[in-house]
């Protein structure tokens, strides 16, 4: 069994509906391997595969590459996915199967307290980071290549990031409020969590403003260059 590092927060319908989306990108990630595989969700939100057949230890190899895992054991200096789960001036907390406190000095990602990092990245909560976990002795802290694609973002064109929705549902969204020819695609975070990349001439703060009554979610910008 593999468990992703990504969550399913919702109930009812969009749940199901959240489950469907995962199922087919599951399938498009590993149908083609000789593997049967089951789909879960755990009690604290993670998601959960269960795979059997010859092909079994590619497929899971292929999922953690994808997704990242969940696992219950952490090793100091070993690179890790957590979820966002909150945060205050001294830090965020993932959850990583466990929760992680990363401390405002070491997110690497410039001055402010960590609310104020977390406004001006746009980080939306249960989205997935990558983290180098301290142990016993060291403070956990983010991962060079999460850092890196952070500071990406503020170099762009500008960005709309989401949770509580679905790839599909993002896109929809945004046809639907008219800003089809506004942004450049929507990249996935996670299972629930996607990041609207603007194109140059869309300011970030106007789409959100424009697209915010349409979705029941968290949403946050990114200002770029």
């Amino acid at each position: 069994m593999v468990v992703l590092a990504t969550k399913c927060y919702i109930d009812g319908d969009a749940r199901e509906r959240a489950l469907d989306s995962l199922t087919s990108l599951v399938a498009n990630d590993i149908g083609d391997l000789d593997v049967e595989y089951n789909i879960g969700v755990r009690d604290d939100d993670f998601i959960s595969v269960t795979i059997t057949g010859d092909d079994e230890t590619v497929a899971r190899n292929v999922l953690r590459e994808q997704w990242g895992e969940v696992t219950p054991h952490l090793s100091a200096g070993e690179t890790y996915v957590g979820t966002l789960e909150h945060w205050d001036d001294d830090g965020f907390v993932l959850d990583a199967g466990q929760e992680i406190r990363i401390p405002t000095d070491e997110l690497g990602l410039g001055r402010g307290s960590a609310t104020q990092i977390r406004d001006r990245f746009g980080l939306v909560q249960h989205m997935p980071l990558r983290f180098v976990y301290g142990g016993d002795d060291e403070p956990s802290r983010l991962a060079e290549d999460e850092i890196d694609n952070l500071y990406e973002w503020t170099r762009g064109s500008g960005r709309v990031n989401v949770n509580s929705a679905t790839r599909g549902e993002v896109r929809a969204t945004v046809n639907r409020a008219g800003h089809a020819n506004d942004i450049v695609t929507v990249e996935r975070l996670g299972l629930l969590e996607q990041s609207i990349v603007c194109r140059d001439e869309t300011d970030s703060p106007g789409l959100l403003a424009s697209i915010g009554s349409y979705l029941p979610a968290e949403l946050k910008c990114v200002i770029g260059q």
